[in-house]
């Protein structure tokens, strides 16, 4: 089974929420629905916090040791 991606872990969250914000579904399904919601929102912030490490840059200071930059795109960009 492949790993499902960001963006449709977040368009069933989405619907999830506007299914709940209706308020139409029977108790115990709005309870699964939550579930199911809070489930998501875990996983999609571990995979943001995933990418945020993956774009931190490594840089050197002055006095030669390593220090953690956060990656700038619009710097990148120049």
């Amino acid at each position: 089974m492949a790993e499902k991606t960001f963006e449709s872990q977040m368009e069933r969250l989405e619907e999830i929420v506007r299914l709940l914000e209706k308020g139409e579904a029977p108790l115990g399904d709005s309870i699964k629905l939550f579930e199911e919601g809070t489930k998501l929102s875990a996983a999609l912030g571990k995979m943001l916090d995933k990418a945020e490490q993956k774009v931190t840059v490594m840089q050197e200071n002055v006095q030669g040791e390593l220090a953690e930059q956060p990656f700038d795109a619009e710097e990148a960009g120049k």
